[in-house]
């Protein structure tokens, strides 16, 4: 058998193989999916908007400070929650609804320190948890400078 033919039957039964997988896997329930992700991010920022309320107009900070407060308390969460082994439950149900916001960045890095607690606090936990949100950190920080960039040289242009 030459080569050629033996590579046409391997590529028939790999055809054949994604066909019986493909009629035995279980169908996306893409409906059910969409509507957890809806309901759980938006409890998320239900609960964002009330701690926001509570540090503005119940404390008095001002919006932006209580805007800090808001986002530290909900990372703050979500690593407590992440650490007791909740969030992951909440997130393997919820799906993208508690990837979106800001706990997802946090579960994230926090997942990661734990990880790799047992290398150790330096070495471990502080070389690795930024492994994963390190690119999100370095492509914020890339566009912010483009943004930056280009709303300065918008500026001169005009004469601002």
């Amino acid at each position: 058998m030459s080569l050629t033919t033996q590579h046409a039957k391997q590529v028939q039964q790999e055809q054949a193989y994604d066909q019986l997988a493909q009629k035995h896997r279980p169908k996306p329930k893409v409906l059910a999916n969409c509507l957890k992700a809806f309901f759980v991010g938006g409890f998320i920022c239900i609960i964002g908007e009330a701690l926001n309320m509570l540090y503005g107009k119940g404390f008095g900070y001002p919006k932006d400070v209580a805007s800090s407060m808001t986002v530290a308390t909900i990372v703050i969460i979500t690593c407590l929650l992440t650490g007791f082994g909740v969030y992951d439950n909440i997130g393997q149900w919820a799906g993208a609804g508690t990837a979106v916001p800001v706990t997802g960045f946090a579960n994230s890095i926090a997942s990661a320190a734990l990880e790799h607690k047992s290398e150790g606090f330096v070495l471990g936990v502080g070389g690795n948890m930024f492994k994963l949100a390190g690119s999100v950190i370095v492509w914020g920080v890339f566009s912010a400078f483009v943004v930056s960039l280009i709303r300065t040289l918008v500026i001169m242009s005009i004469g601002g």
